[in-house]
């Protein structure tokens, strides 16, 4: 994958509030969430794969790439907010909702306020009540931030998601993920960085009012959403489907793609018929 180049949109601007947003393809929509530091092109794989036959609908969250900033002091449900905007501005009454890692936790707390409006939602890559170790390691990166810009860290970030030192056949894609880093907007990143630090306990005991079907995914040597976080959440959500997939680490949309759509798909379409099924009783 040597860039992040979407195909063609049928539809790509800023809305009323000044998300920036990207529409592909006709079809059951698919929302896609990405995760902090990142922007809407990193889901370009996802799109080629899903627009052929639905639409897909992409865009920066806040404080990410065109889009505004946050509230200084973000919370979920500013996140949230976005994505049920999104979908009126659209005409969109109802989409599957697909989150990556911070965009995991937006897409679950849009699922829990707003459940008529999902056919589904896919957390991938989620965090989920982290140890007392990892939710230290994690507020040390938000004193970083508070104090140095993000060039600093990005090294260590991309050590967390490919390895280090970064496997031979990851380093083309640690360099994209690397070139979004180095884009962002720093106090967009730093607080949206701080909502994610601190966003691991906030669907604990929330998890089994999850009305629309859910799907847990993360990679085996994911080291910060970890299996056995992907596992607990799933375990709170009756119904649920959890898949760990072997091998892959946190940017698992990138660098397993092929594995990450033969997930989605079938859960997808389990999702339209149970929908189906519903309307028509």
């Amino acid at each position: 994958m040597p860039e992040l180049q979407p195909p063609p949109s049928r539809a790509r601007g800023l809305l009323p509030d000044g998300t920036s947003y990207a529409v592909y393809g006709q079809g059951t929509p698919i929302v896609f969430i990405h995760g902090v530091g990142m922007q809407q092109d990193v889901w370009v794989p996802q799109i080629l794969g899903f627009a052929r036959d639905r639409t897909v609908v992409t865009f920066d969250m806040l404080g990410h790439g065109r889009s505004p900033l946050p509230p200084e002091n973000p919370a979920l449900a500013d996140y949230a907010d976005q994505v049920k905007r999104l979908l009126d501005q659209l005409d969109l009454p109802r989409a599957h909702i697909v989150g990556h890692s911070m965009g995991a936790l937006v897409a679950l707390e849009f699922a829990l306020r707003e459940p008529a409006r999902c056919l589904s939602v896919s957390a991938l890559n989620a965090v989920y009540n982290r140890s007392d170790a990892q939710r230290e390691a994690v507020q040390e990166r938000v004193r970083s931030l508070q104090t140095s810009n993000t060039q600093g860290g990005i090294a260590a970030t991309l050590a967390r998601w490919f390895g280090q030192p970064i496997p031979p056949y990851l380093e083309t894609t640690a360099q994209l993920c690397k070139r979004l880093l180095e884009d962002v907007n720093a106090e967009g990143y730093a607080r949206t960085y701080a909502l994610f630090a601190t966003s691991d306990r906030a669907h604990i005991g929330r998890l089994t009012e999850l009305q629309p079907p859910a799907l847990f995914m993360t990679g085996e040597f994911d080291p910060n959403s970890t299996p056995d976080m992907t596992k607990s959440m799933a375990a709170a959500v009756p119904g649920s489907r959890c898949r760990v997939l072997a091998g892959e680490r946190h940017m698992m949309g990138l660098t397993g793609a092929p594995q990450v759509h033969g997930e989605l798909l079938p859960f997808l379409l389990a999702a339209e018929a149970r929908a189906n099924k519903l309307e028509a009783a």
